[in-house]
């Protein structure tokens, strides 16, 4: 079967990548054109277009690129009809797929959605669309099933998290090394200084600029005691760290935020994949992230914002799991408090550890990947197959 893939960033080139090898192994004649990136390319098939040429994030950036965004859609657009795929799978990016999927659905092409849009956060309205132009929709977030079932009454697939599978997988390697184990070696190339101490700040340079300046200042009082280590980006480069380590003992350790994870004792995360990461390595954190206007967006969160955490970890809890700094209670003197609490001996960290356990049954241990191709398969080769 023919099948066309978008995706608009790397995480969507990831988790495709991934889906892509599953479908080829469930259906030997697979063939891939895609709108994507690197790893998708690897597994097979024709990249039209790179995702670097789609990623534009924000109203002004939008906006200054609009015309581009809008020759880029028009080409998909295009392409899809010329080719004429046995299904359209969009992975994520939903200002851009969602339009796709109702040019597509006019046309009557199969349109299956992986990684559903995160309208339980905003942009609720949004449901319309779905209704309307998504086919099938397949979630990656336990949650996502009651938000879309029962209170709009449209049924998803729940596959299994691809983060939790794939850190399962990572614990599982014989060459991993043992947890508390000295990671790389310090600047100085002396001894490491002790168990490890993890900085999470995010994947953007915005979020190192507002994060990281906090995070090493409540961390400088351990730093006798403890190794900090901060875990470098892919797409940031070593450069743009070197302002913000500067004066300090924290060092930095690029691409192998896995190998820092499964040795760290506490780790300071930003908001996002990174949180459910620490806790599948069942590592007790601080989730901190700063906002401009910290009061209003405080306000907003309390009372306007239709969900009441931030992190994943808690998202799937359902409750506060681990502590969230965000807005006007982010502080460098509050991250210190709360990660003083979640170190060894903290007063909080074993409930923490306890409660993560929580969290990895409510994931389940389905391989996403996996249960998402055998579905699309079975639905695309028998329409009336109920699964």
């Amino acid at each position: 079967m023919r099948y066309y893939l978008i995706v608009g960033e790397a995480s969507g080139d990831l988790h495709a990548s991934h889906l892509m090898q599953a479908l080829k192994c469930r259906d030997k004649e697979a063939e891939f054109r895609f709108f994507g990136g690197d790893l998708m390319t690897a597994v097979g098939g024709t990249r039209v277009k790179h995702y670097r040429e789609l990623a534009y994030m924000g109203f002004i950036p939008v906006l200054l690129h609009l015309r581009t965004i809008l020759k880029n859609m028009q080409m998909c657009k295009q392409d899809v009809t010329q080719w004429n795929p046995d299904v359209v799978i969009l992975v994520d990016y939903p200002g851009f797929n969602l339009k796709i999927a109702k040019f597509v659905h006019q046309l009557k092409f199969k349109v299956y959605y992986y990684i559903s849009p995160k309208i339980w956060a905003w942009k609720e309205y949004r449901i319309k669309n779905i209704k309307r132009d998504v086919d099938e929709l397949f979630s990656i977030l336990p949650f996502e099933v009651p938000f879309f079932e029962e209170k709009h009454h449209y049924p998803i697939h729940y596959v299994g998290n691809p983060t939790a599978q794939e850190v399962r997988e990572y614990l599982k390697t014989p060459s991993k090394p043992p947890r508390g184990e000295a990671l790389g070696h310090s600047p100085s190339g002396e001894p490491e200084r002790g168990p490890v101490i993890a900085l999470l700040a995010g994947s953007r340079k915005q979020e190192i600029k507002d994060n990281l300046p906090a995070m090493i200042e409540a961390t400088r009082h351990l730093a006798d005691r403890y190794d900090i280590v901060l875990a470098g980006a892919p797409s940031i480069e070593t450069a743009y760290y070197e302002p913000f380590l500067k004066g300090s003992t924290v060092r930095l350790v690029s691409n192998e935020t896995y190998s820092l994870l499964a040795k760290a004792t506490a780790a300071l995360v930003t908001s996002g994949t990174a949180t459910l990461e620490a806790c599948m390595f069942r590592v007790p954190q601080v989730v901190c992230y700063k906002t401009p206007l910290a009061k209003l967006v405080g306000f907003l969160k309390r009372h306007v914002l239709k969900v009441k955490y931030v992190s994943l970890v808690n998202l799937i809890a359902d409750r506060e799991v681990v502590r969230e700094l965000v807005a006007e209670t982010f502080s460098a003197d509050n991250i210190r408090q709360e990660l003083e609490a979640v170190l060894p001996g903290g007063d909080k960290r074993q409930q923490m550890l306890s409660d993560y356990e929580d969290v990895h049954q409510r994931l389940g241990e389905s391989h996403a990947p996996d249960e998402a191709a055998r579905i699309m398969i079975e639905l695309l080769k028998c329409k009336n197959v109920k699964i």
